[in-house]
């Protein structure tokens, strides 16, 4: 997709790719993709770009624009009719901090030109006067974001229409138009549909192919070196062909491709869930190409859908002949979807694998008991039955692992299921339960035995082959559940271990002062925020304190977020005070290998030493961080101005430190921009003035903790408890009045 950066795909010598099971999750990087971090340092009323980082760059056009030194409007020269000079300039006469949500920017011109949307921050550079020196520009570009929430919307929409079993041609007419309207280049998309023999492919869309060569290609031989196409399914495989001008499969049919004015073709088998034949799904282009890794995501993606829609038409088609078999199997269907809806309804391991055994009885058997193995043993974890008695009766049969007559210690050494029109011989509660067969079904994980379905039927009724199906494929589903609700309760649990381990596990005493912190993620804490602080003990009584944010989540976000902590700690005790400490931090970031990078990071750091007569004495420097805010002595709170500049961006930081003594009852609060930008339901964030005003006249006699009481209330109040976007974090220190003066 346009806007980000795709790394080529190597295509083997014979113009194939192969498609392998780890590419799924590939697929659902190259499309959505990430947000990537942009930085600039402009100076003066020109805007020269004096610094940025490579991202900055990229996004503007590459190495061809990857200057410094040189005014921004005449290095990006398009941006002048677009709005973003005029936001600059107001930044740099007003220096105050704009923000810019979803800007839209056209980059480049021509051919070349293409849309990109960023988030985007302007925030004025000042001297130690306070007079702007230039504006530093912070963004995120979201533009694969962007369309890869139209690919989804079109791609539901499409999905839609097959369940609503749309014609198979305005199906995919659809896809195919949907395609080409979302590729950022001249695409043209072909679709060709398998003879019932496997042998021939025929014409099934190609809306902005020339009419003359959709007849001509129509009914083309499956064969090896017949095109694109005809090879793709003879070898059930992606081929691309980037230049058909020199391309020996195309040899029967270049003349025809340069009449339709076509130069490359790559073609994806669509093939049912057997692996059979159904037809292809080719993208040509009109100059020579080579793919990128979203191109074949993209290719697969919809190969899949086409396929789902195929199938879905030789469904139907089969209903048309066989009326009867069409109408079991639709039963078949509502009773799965039925049956699948509660059981992936919740995330509880538990829960689910309860919904399974009373999904399947009775609709499938009066008697349901589901078993999983557990350290080595059996154990019964769900039973369903027609009376709460019976039910009592099954759960208390606990099957024996090691018995070789027991039918669920069987199916769990075999994988496979067992079915038999008479009790188990094992000993157990049949004869009580009237049991005349069973079927015993595994659960299974990556083709392993986890646990077993049992089905037990009373009198005359007995299992045959359509009720096994239906049960094996409702075991399988529920297998899926159920290791998804596993490994989301795993998850959960592991992010916020290691949540934990990047913080504090108490916050310590410390003598002249106290300390309350407060750390909130966002979402439901399935990744590892950015957010983190630290409080320790330095030599002579001093302490350090700091907080900060790295940009992003999850495993890079706690590595640099270890990196950070662990930095600090390790040299607080050999270097000077908080400029050098933070110096080194922005070292150690620097000199994180490639595949630890994980973008810039804020900080406020310092250092505090209590006096005896009362208040703390602190050294502090902030590094592109939220202004700290004081309230003073009057219970005024207010920013403290500190300006640094942000940390792993630059080999030298511009960094200040600020020096003043925090009086008893006087109290020092850090924070992310969670808290800031924390939104109501208009939109509107809580904003940094709204945080002064809620500890203004309410902060001085309250504790550190009640500090941190007043301001999450005054956020969450606003927000009406609306789900975070950020993680929140905050830290206060308060000065208290010694013991022998209170």
């Amino acid at each position: 997709m346009a806007g980000v950066p795709d790394r080529q795909v190597p295509v083997s010598e014979d113009g194939s790719v192969r498609h392998s099971e780890a590419d799924g999750e590939q697929d659902l990087r190259a499309l959505f993709g990430h947000s990537t971090a942009v930085f600039a340092s402009l100076a003066g009323p020109a805007h020269v770009v004096e610094a940025a980082n490579a991202a900055f760059f990229a996004a503007i056009g590459g190495k061809e624009r990857a200057r410094v030194g040189v005014p921004i409007g005449q290095l990006v020269p398009e941006l002048a009719q677009q709005g973003l000079l005029t936001a600059l300039d107001r930044v740099y006469r007003g220096g105050r901090r704009h923000v810019a949500r979803d800007a839209r920017v056209v980059l480049g011109d021509g051919a070349t030109a293409r849309e990109a949307f960023f988030d985007l921050t302007y925030e004025p550079r000042l001297d130690a006067g306070g007079n702007v020196t230039g504006v530093r520009m912070l963004g995120v570009e979201t533009t694969q974001i962007k369309q890869a929430q139209r690919l989804t919307a079109e791609h539901r929409a499409l999905l839609e229409q097959i369940a609503r079993q749309a014609p198979l041609e305005v199906v995919l007419e659809g896809m195919a138009r949907t395609i080409e309207d979302l590729a950022p280049y001249d695409l043209l998309v072909s679709v060709l549909l398998a003879d019932s023999d496997g042998r021939h492919l025929r014409h099934g869309a190609a809306p902005s192919l020339p009419s003359f060569y959709n007849r001509a290609i129509d009914g083309i031989a499956v064969g090896d070196g017949v095109g694109s196409c005809g090879t793709a399914a003879h070898r059930r495989r992606m081929v691309i062909v980037t230049d058909i001008a020199t391309d020996p499969y195309w040899d029967d049919f270049r003349e025809l491709a340069d009449r339709a004015g076509v130069a490359a073709c790559w073609s994806t088998p669509i093939l049912a869930r057997d692996g059979s034949l159904l037809g292809t799904f080719a993208m040509y282009h009109r100059v020579p190409r080579a793919p990128q890794e979203s191109d074949l995501a993209l290719a697969r993606m919809f190969a899949g859908t086409a396929a789902l829609a195929v199938e879905r038409h030789r469904a139907e088609q089969g209903r048309q002949l066989a009326e009867a078999r069409e109408k079991a199997a639709r039963d078949d269907l509502a009773f799965l979807l039925e049956a699948s809806t509660p059981l992936s309804s919740g995330l509880d391991y538990l829960q689910t694998l309860r919904r399974l055994a009373h999904s399947a009885a009775p609709a499938l058997a009066p008697l349901c008991a589901i078993d999983v193995l557990d350290a080595g043993r059996v154990r019964r974890l769900a039973t369903a039955a027609p009376t709460g008695a019976e039910e009592d009766l099954l759960a208390a049969h606990t099957p024996d692992h090691d018995a070789a007559d027991d039918i669920v210690a069987r199916v769990l050494a075999s994988g496979r299921t067992e079915v038999a029109r008479r009790a188990p011989e094992s000993p157990g509660p049949w004869r009580e339960l009237k049991v005349t067969g069973y079927l015993c079904v595994p659960l299974l994980e990556r083709g392993r035995p986890f646990g077993t379905m049992t089905l037990l039927t009373t009198g005359e009724r007995a299992f045959d082959g359509h009720t096994v199906a239906l049960a094996e494929e409702l075991a399988r589903r529920a297998a899926l559940t159920a290791l998804n609700a596993r490994q989301y309760t795993q998850r959960v649990a592991l992010s916020r271990d290691l949540q934990a381990g990047l913080l504090l596990a108490e916050v310590p005493t410390l003598p002249g002062a106290e300390v309350a912190t407060y750390y909130h993620p966002a979402g439901e804490g399935l990744e590892i925020g950015g957010d983190f602080y630290d409080v320790f003990p330095l030599k002579d009584g001093a302490w350090a304190f700091m907080l900060g944010d790295v940009c992003g989540r999850g495993a890079t976000a706690a590595t640099t977020t270890a990196l950070v902590r662990h930095t600090a700690r390790a040299v607080a005790r050999l270097l000077p005070g908080p400029e050098a400490v933070v110096r080194a931090v922005n070292t150690a970031l620097l000199d994180r290998p490639d595949s630890q990078a994980g973008g810039f990071v804020t900080l406020v750091h310092g250092t505090l030493v209590p006096d005896p007569e009362g208040g703390l004495d602190i050294s502090l420097v902030r590094a592109g961080h939220p202004l700290p805010l004081l309230v003073d002595a009057d219970d005024v709170a207010r920013p403290l101005e500190c300006h640094g500049s942000l940390l792993g961006v630059t080999p030298e930081p511009r960094l200040t430190t600020l020096r003043f003594r925090l009086r008893p009852g006087e109290s020092l609060l850090l924070y992310t921009d969670g808290l800031t930008e924390a939104r109501d339901g208009a939109g509107e964030q809580f904003g940094e003035e709204r945080l002064a005003d809620t500890l203004t006249g309410s902060a001085r006699e309250h504790t550190a903790s009640e500090v941190i009481t007043t301001l999450v209330d005054a956020v969450r109040a606003f927000t009406g408890h609306a789900d975070m976007d950020d993680d929140q974090a905050a830290l206060v220190l308060r000065a208290t009045v010694p013991a022998d003066r209170q």
